[in-house]
């Protein structure tokens, strides 16, 4: 049997968001309909008639960059793609499936601290996902020169809003993808793990007009924290009120508003992010979601194991849509690492519930 990864003692900045186990893992999704809506290059939603969809207000996404360096491949062939949006560098997973002109889902894929695009697409294997299902992955970089321990700055308040900061580049980097690909607007995910994790719920507040449903794996509430020390605290111990926060995120939303369905991964013997966040995180969006126009009641908890570990799925239903909601999966003995994932790539671990599946149906069940 597999034991759980040990976890790595690491500077002050990847404890902030990252800097757990350091287990290795590998790279690892419905298509959709003709009448799908797209995304415009400058990241608005379109209608393949060239109409303007409606909305409840203006875009503030920047305009697709005219330095991307990823080609689109030929068709039936699969491609890694570096490419880059504004000066930040990502990676584009195309699978052969692909055709353009047919709209296809994308999953944007934040990274831990220290870790870097191809070692998350290595650990998560979501690429082998996205062949399956015929759907593209987009890996954001967040290089040294823009946080030292390469984690996504969640804990700064100049990137926890609309318009401005990472949110708003990981936002336009979604328009960049849809300038030379055919994206499905309303089938665009994100997800993330640990730092990653912690902005992948920033941009369900603050884009959800742009993200269908968050995935977050031994992430943090939104806003939980707005320095390194407050963020080194709730990582340990948690963040402030969820009930607040949800209202904060709500507020994020501005004229977007909307129900997001979000689902969270969080693993017991967690030393990094503590078990505590996992819980916040739900009842974060509980509280937003129910602002929004849901109608949640409690969570109902099952048991179950799989991959050799055991684990509690809590499931929250929309009593206005009868519709799943949120999912949380309370992993026993896993530490500071992917669920499931491929010991090709850092902070993983091989056992537990397989989470790039499980994101993966949970987002091709929620595409707004």
């Amino acid at each position: 049997m597999k034991t759980a990864p040990q976890v790595l003692l690491v500077p002050v900045l990847a404890l902030l968001a990252c800097g757990g186990s350091a287990n290795h893992g590998s790279p690892d999704g419905g298509s959709a309909g003709a009448d799908a809506a797209a995304i415009a290059p400058d990241g608005a939603t379109a209608l393949h008639d060239g109409a303007a969809a409606s909305r409840d207000g203006p875009s503030t996404l920047p305009e697709a960059s005219t330095g991307s360096d990823g080609a689109v491949p030929p068709p039936g062939t699969a491609a890694f793609l570096s490419r880059s949006y504004q000066g930040r560098a990502y990676m584009l997973y195309v699978p052969a499936s692909y055709k353009a002109g047919t709209p296809a889902p994308l999953v944007m894929m934040l990274h831990g601290c220290t870790q870097t695009m191809a070692d998350f697409a290595a650990g998560t294997q979501m690429n082998t996902r996205a062949d399956a299902a015929g759907f593209l992955v987009a890996y954001p970089d967040e290089p040294t020169s823009a946080n030292s321990e390469q984690c996504f700055n969640w804990f700064l308040p100049g990137d926890q809003a609309r318009g401005a900061g990472e949110p708003q580049l990981l936002a336009g980097i979604v328009g960049d993808v849809a300038g030379a690909f055919t994206v499905d607007a309303g089938r665009v995910f994100v997800a993330g793990l640990s730092s990653g994790a912690a902005m992948a719920v920033i941009l369900g507040a603050t884009y959800p007009d742009v993200f269908a449903a968050v995935g977050a794996h031994s992430g943090l509430e939104y806003e939980a924290a707005t320095d390194e020390t407050s963020a080194l605290q709730a990582a340990q111990s948690g963040g402030p009120a969820p009930k607040t926060q949800g209202d904060a995120a709500f507020a994020a939303m501005g004229t977007y508003a909307r129900a997001v369905p979000v689902i969270v991964f969080q693993g017991t013997a967690d030393n990094t992010v503590n078990d505590v966040n996992g819980q916040q995180i739900v009842d974060q969006w509980t509280e937003t979601d129910d602002r929004a126009s849901a109608s949640l009641g409690a969570g109902v908890a099952t048991q179950g194991s799989a991959g050799g570990k055991s684990f509690t799925l809590t499931t929250y239903t929309d009593a206005k849509s009868g519709g799943v909601m949120l999912e949380y999966y309370l992993v026993s003995g896993l530490a500071h690492a992917w669920s499931g994932g491929s010991s090709a790539g850092t902070f993983t671990d091989p056992d537990g519930p397989d989470a790039t599946s499980l994101m993966w149906q949970f987002f091709a069940d929620n595409g707004k």
